[in-house]
């Protein structure tokens, strides 16, 4: 491994540090079983490096982030210990050799270097515990639901909204994976239908990439952009079930306006039981986290809200996440052939119109046979 250098970009959130991490730069994070959605967001930034101070590798489930980024060649220099945050401070010019760490030519750090042997190791043991896992996730998600169970069975207060959802379809969408490729493949869908257009935090910036507008903004608040929210049409901030909103004095420091809508549960959960409790006829969802390797990558022992959520709105609702899988063709010359021959149509009767281009299509016909020997 060649000697790398750069300067460091460090936070203890990943998603908080892919913002404004640059190319060639090294990312200096705290991420414990680094998920697929933070090793892509690390990948597109072009980062030279990444130290963490945590285990990429989980030990609950084989997590896809470790091979995502080593297989971009960009090496991590893992378990470097919370004491990196100590050493490093933002735009200090770091120094990589091996697995060693180094500031002004001084030793601040060492991990070990994420081998591809080394994280299809850390895969294999994950994957023998994960009957063990399973049962441990039943087991919470069970002992929760119970606890939950008002979700589905109690009277829910959900805020006044301005949008009128009787009769509509509502499209929730999440940052969650393949959204990018999910929210493509049913562009069609919402050119036609028109759904209203519901981001579940950073699931808003997802909507403004693709041109649209989100018509509500709801969730705990810590992902989704400024830009995000000054664009959106409502803003619904999810708060604990006592009330408290920690998110809300983010908005409100924005000079933006928003409801609280206290519940247990995820943030998408309650956009789905918005959408259900304000008349939707249809929910199309979109990068959801819908089963246990979702869950365990956001960190999450159980999932007893989401289980009983969908039990609820279970009839009108349409999970996109993964139809952009569901059929993947390359383009090929036979499907272009047709799309090339129709294009060139109006262009020869334009041309046999004119006495010089007629020449002209006549001369390259000789060329052609000279060349051939015909």
């Amino acid at each position: 491994m060649a000697i790398i250098r750069g300067v460091a970009r460090i936070d203890r959130k990943t998603k908080n540090l892919i913002k404004r991490l640059n190319p060639g730069e090294i990312a200096v994070i705290a991420h414990e079983g680094i998920d697929k959605l933070a090793a892509e967001g690390l990948v597109s930034t072009r980062t030279k490096a990444v130290i963490n101070a945590c285990c990429s590798i989980s030990g609950d489930y084989p997590n896809s982030g470790p091979k995502i980024i080593t297989d971009a060649g960009i090496p991590i220099i893992d378990e470097v210990g919370p004491e990196i945050f100590e050493s490093v401070q933002e735009e200090d010019e770091l120094e990589i050799i091996e697995d060693r760490i180094y500031k002004r030519g001084v030793r601040i750090g060492s991990g070990t270097l994420l081998t591809p042997e080394r994280i299809e190791e850390g895969m294999e043991k994950a994957r023998a515990k994960m009957n063990h896992v399973f049962e441990r996730f039943v087991d919470n998600t069970l002992t929760y639901a119970k606890q939950e169970v008002s979700l589905v069975a109690g009277h829910l207060d959900t805020p006044s909204v301005n949008v009128d959802f009787k009769g509509r379809h509502a499209l929730v969408v999440v940052r969650g994976d393949n959204y990018r490729e999910d929210l493509l493949a049913i562009q069609l869908y919402i050119r036609e239908i028109k759904p209203i257009l519901i981001g579940v935090d950073g699931g808003a910036d997802a909507i403004l990439e693709f041109g649209l507008k989100p018509d509500i903004v709801i969730g705990d608040m810590d992902s989704v952009s400024d830009h995000a929210l000054s664009q959106a049409g409502e803003i619904i901030v999810h708060a604990y079930p006592d009330g408290q909103a920690p998110g809300l004095a983010r908005v409100q420091a924005l000079g933006l306006k928003a409801k609280t809508f206290a519940s247990p549960g995820t943030s998408e959960d309650i956009a789905m039981l918005l959408a259900y409790e304000k008349g939707a006829s249809l929910i199309v969802a979109v990068g959801t986290h819908s089963n246990m390797l979702d869950f365990l990558e956001k960190g999450r022992k159980g999932m007893a809200s989401t289980f009983l959520v969908r039990l609820k709105v279970g009839s009108i609702l349409v999970d996109a996440k993964g139809v952009s899988q569901l059929y993947r063709s390359p383009l090929r010359p036979r499907h272009l052939a047709p799309i090339f021959l129709a294009a060139l149509i109006p262009v020869a009767i334009v041309m046999m119109l004119y006495p010089t281009t007629r020449d002209l299509l006549h001369l390259l016909y000789i060329q052609v046979r000279v060349l051939l020997g015909i």
